[in-house]
């Protein structure tokens, strides 16, 4: 099999699992894909994508020449997130990355056949890897924002936010590896996103024109498109705290090794090794790397959460996570 079929094979097995989280987009701008077990949701395939929509919204993944998958973790405040991040080489990730709002036409790409004669706007937001777009069905919101096109959204004067904010068109999220959609209501400015499908528009993170949190691992030369979470061993998908789930663990665990840096698993291994064995913290001398750093602390917490009982831990820990309420966390979406 190619590598592009493999991936689809891979992106299949975890899109039927709807225990897995999944996001397009890019830092400050980003869609999110979930759906409950038991929800109604149609799922499809073909020699090159795979597609889950349910009445909240939609993920099409459609593997490319030249994609990576990338598995990694990171340390939180408090625990650890982890991901794996479909890659692309910078030279091949790259979208409309327009910086106005611009008119697409009709949607034609769109999950469901009935969408495909409403409008694309692209929102302008000069992303690299995205294009974030709402799609309009109603003629006259399509020329309200036919009126606003050709300037960026929030600029001073252009009502083209409080007419989107007003009556909640589809976010579309467009990626060179598929797309997101997202058919619930955008919430009001106070509220919470809600539950299933949604977006988030964060113009402060986006004036960093970083492709994603400084916090995640990347390979060099490459550009994450999109993510999916699988199922975390504690903690749900609104990050409330569950009991250690070693099946769930395991599962990731086996992801790492197959799509991870094997520099970083390396390290992993030998310090539980270390730890497992009795050894002093000294054993190891960790890289001045700030993600090998954080991969240290992710061992020592995984194993605390397991109720790992090796007597040494409590010493690796108070050598290697010392400043635990200091981790860095700069991911804009609840699963990390």
């Amino acid at each position: 099999m190619t590598e592009s079929v493999n991936a689809l094979v891979f992106l299949a097995e975890q899109l039927a699992n709807s225990d897995n989280h999944w996001s397009l987009g890019t830092f400050g701008a980003l869609a999110e894909f979930t759906r409950d077990a038991g929800e109604p949701a149609a799922l499809s395939r073909d020699d090159h994508a795979v597609t889950v929509v349910t009445a909240r919204g939609g993920i099409r993944l459609a593997p490319v020449s030249g994609m990576r998958l990338f598995a990694s973790e990171s340390a939180t405040r408090e625990s650890w997130n982890h991901r794996v991040s479909l890659c692309l080489p910078e030279d091949r990730c790259v979208m409309g990355c327009r910086a106005t709002l611009t008119e697409l036409g009709p949607d034609s790409q769109a999950l469901r056949e009935h969408d495909r004669g409403a409008i694309l706007f692209d929102l302008g937001l000069a992303a690299m890897q995205a294009d974030a777009c709402i799609r309009v069905a109603d003629p006259r919101l399509v020329n309200e924002l036919r009126a606003c096109a050709g300037r960026p959204v929030f600029a001073a004067g252009n009502p083209a936010m409080s007419l989107i904010l007003a009556t909640s068109p589809h976010r579309v999220f467009v990626g060179r590896v598929g797309r997101i959609e997202v058919f619930q209501p955008i919430p009001p400015p106070n509220g919470h996103s809600p539950e299933g499908p949604h977006t988030h528009v964060l113009p402060k993170l986006l004036q960093h024109g970083r492709t994603h949190a400084a916090t995640e691992p990347i390979p060099e030369g490459y550009v994450p498109c999109a993510h999916l979470y699988p199922a975390h061993p504690v903690k749900d998908a609104l990050g409330r705290a569950l009991p250690f789930d070693t099946r769930r663990h395991d599962h990731f665990q086996d992801m790492l090794r197959v799509f991870g840096d094997p520099d970083s698993v390396a390290l992993k291994q030998r310090v539980i090794a270390a730890v497992a064995q009795g050894g002093d913290p000294s054993m190891i001398v960790v890289p001045n790397d700030r993600f090998a750093r954080s991969g240290v602390r992710v061992a020592l917490r995984q194993m605390r959460a397991s109720n790992e009982r090796a007597p040494a831990l409590a010493a690796w820990l108070a050598e290697h996570d010392r400043i635990q309420g200091g981790a860095e966390t700069e991911d804009i979406h609840g699963q990390e």
